[in-house]
């Protein structure tokens, strides 16, 4: 792990407009990621996890405050400079694994370079390399949808790692899983983390898996709190 900070949120809220009141789901978060960290978010349901996520992701803006990635503040970009910095420099993982099911493994996985441009050949060589690293090569030609549960998580952990990403979010990326696949996907994503130096940031409820990480952080009613 370098020096380098990935993040800095700095007194980030955000609020959701309800029916008759705005809702605060997180206040007054400060926060400094370091490039190839393993950061673990915890909290109880409703707690504002993966709320931050979706901002550290571009996939929502905040109400209050500045994200900054890599030195560049979020606020600053327009739609397609964050469409582009999520396919280019963010890797997402969701606890459904949101793959094609037209398609076999190596298609799937090969999808963020086939929109980033890259020619199809490219893309499937890419995806070559980061299938084997997940070990599911031999179950590339496969569709996906005669893979396992576990099978389908690591095929999408191969195409959020696709691009080499500066950092990875998963969000509850072992939730749908039983707890021997559960195991397997931690050991996945804490030697790419290694391996890679790509940042990790997970956000679950797995106790084996934020115990993994080199920081864990706890979300109470919007507000952030080190956990030893």
């Amino acid at each position: 792990m370098n020096s380098e900070a990935l993040y800095q949120l700095i007194d980030v809220g955000k609020t959701f407009q309800g029916p008759t009141e705005d809702i605060e789901i997180l206040r007054g978060v400060n926060l400094t990621v370091q490039a190839g960290e393993s950061l673990a978010v915890l909290g109880a349901s409703g707690s504002g996890k993966s709320t931050l996520l979706h901002l550290l992701g571009t996939l929502d803006s905040a109400t209050k405050g500045d994200i900054r990635f890599a030195g560049q503040d979020l606020n600053d970009l327009d739609a397609t400079a964050r469409a582009q910095l999520r396919n280019r420099d963010i890797g997402f993982i969701f606890q459904f694994h949101y793959l094609l099911p037209e398609f076999n493994t190596l298609e799937n996985v090969a999808m963020p370079a086939i929109i980033s441009g890259k020619s199809r050949r490219e893309a499937l060589g890419l995806a070559e390399e980061a299938v084997q690293m997940v070990g599911l090569d031999k179950r590339k030609d496969f569709k996906v949808t005669t893979l396992s549960g576990g099978e389908r998580q690591r095929a999408a952990i191969a195409r959020a790692v696709l691009l080499r990403p500066r950092v990875v979010l998963a969000d509850e990326p072992t939730g749908n899983l039983d707890e021997r696949n559960g195991q397997k996907i931690a050991e996945v994503l804490t030697a790419l983390n290694a391996e890679l130096g790509m940042t990790l940031i997970v956000v679950t409820h797995n106790a084996d898996l934020a115990g993994r990480m080199t920081r864990r952080l706890e979300l109470r009613a919007g507000e952030l709190y080190a956990q030893s």
